[in-house]
């Protein structure tokens, strides 16, 4: 079990020659989701090989354009390529309003179907489940409503101690999936036999938390706390904090404070103003606080389980 998650754009809204705005790909326990669609997204994506018919899930932090403007495009070209899955768009309310209104003014109907997941709630709240993954909000606090979103491995069954299992008889191979969901064997004599000592304790669920837009919110540690990867935007260094307040965004050094308050596994620092030409700094900053600092990059894809691997 891992993570992969690839950076298709790492920066903020100003445009410039080679930077691409906010847009990741994201694969754990073999569901793949899209989170963000800034300007570029789609290209971005056949760049990097990351699969269009692999997406039925996008989630949206905010609507600021260079974190969804690419929505529309993507959308539309789906309906290029004759895309019959439902396609599922979770973000705030107002996301169904403006994405009908554009396919609708530009003659843009799509063939298949779309259903928006429109958010409002302040607190985190479970809004993705099924067999493999769970997607939870992390309410962030910035200009407008905000979330970033928590994607956690639903645990696996425990792995059987063979073993130990062949010194009881009894125990047929009719009676493993009851082990491997937890499950204490009795003798016929009467005797219980526990689980812990028929049964390994499977891998941790392995989770990413991804932290958009927002100003330093010491709250959503609780939220995030543990997880393998966390993402948490570094807009400026301290020597600009003073504009942290007026655009409510991060220091580096602030979201090394909230990966290690979250006791996090690796921090990825991005969203960097282009007011900096060396990104090194950031990393330089958030490592007097926390020490497994990444830098976001284009092309760039973390592992959870194996080292960094760098596109060309």
């Amino acid at each position: 079990m891992s993570i992969q998650l690839t950076i298709l754009g790492c920066h903020s809204a100003t445009p410039r020659a080679n930077a691409y705005p906010t847009a990741q790909y994201l694969e754990i326990n073999n569901r793949h989701f899209l989170i963000d669609c800034g300007e570029g997204t789609q290209r971005q994506m056949r760049k990097y090989k990351v699969g269009f018919s692999k997406i039925n899930h996008i989630f949206i932090s905010h609507l600021h354009g260079d974190h969804f403007f690419g929505l529309i495009g993507l959308i539309s070209t789906f309906g290029i390529l004759n895309r019959e899955k439902d396609l599922h768009i979770y973000g705030p309310v107002g996301i169904k309003e403006i994405t009908l209104m554009q396919l609708k003014l530009t003659s843009s109907y799509t063939k298949y179907k779309i259903i928006f997941h429109e958010l409002s709630s302040t607190k985190s709240e479970l809004i993705f489940e099924d067999d493999k993954v769970t997607v939870h909000t992390i309410p962030l606090d910035h200009r407008v409503y905000t979330n970033g979103y928590l994607f956690t491995e639903k645990p696996k069954p425990r792995n059987l101690h063979l073993d130990n299992i062949k010194m009881y008889d009894e125990i047929e191979v009719c009676d493993y999936h009851n082990l491997k969901a937890g499950k204490d064997f009795i003798l016929s004599s009467g005797e219980i036999i526990s689980n812990t000592e028929l049964t390994i304790d499977p891998p941790k669920p392995k989770s990413y938390a991804y932290c958009s837009d927002t100003k330093f919110k010491p709250a959503i540690v609780p939220i995030i706390s543990e997880v393998d990867i966390l993402y948490h935007e570094s807009t400026f260094l301290t020597d600009l904090e003073r504009l942290c307040e007026k655009t409510k965004h991060s220091t580096a050094q602030q979201a090394a404070i909230i990966a290690e308050k979250a006791n996090v596994g690796k921090l990825i620092l991005g969203h960097y103003s282009s007011r900096y030409t060396n990104l090194e700094e950031f990393k330089k900053e958030a490592q007097t606080v926390f020490d497994n600092v990444e830098l976001a990059e284009v092309g760039k894809t973390f592992d959870s389980s194996l080292p960094l691997k760098i596109h060309n």
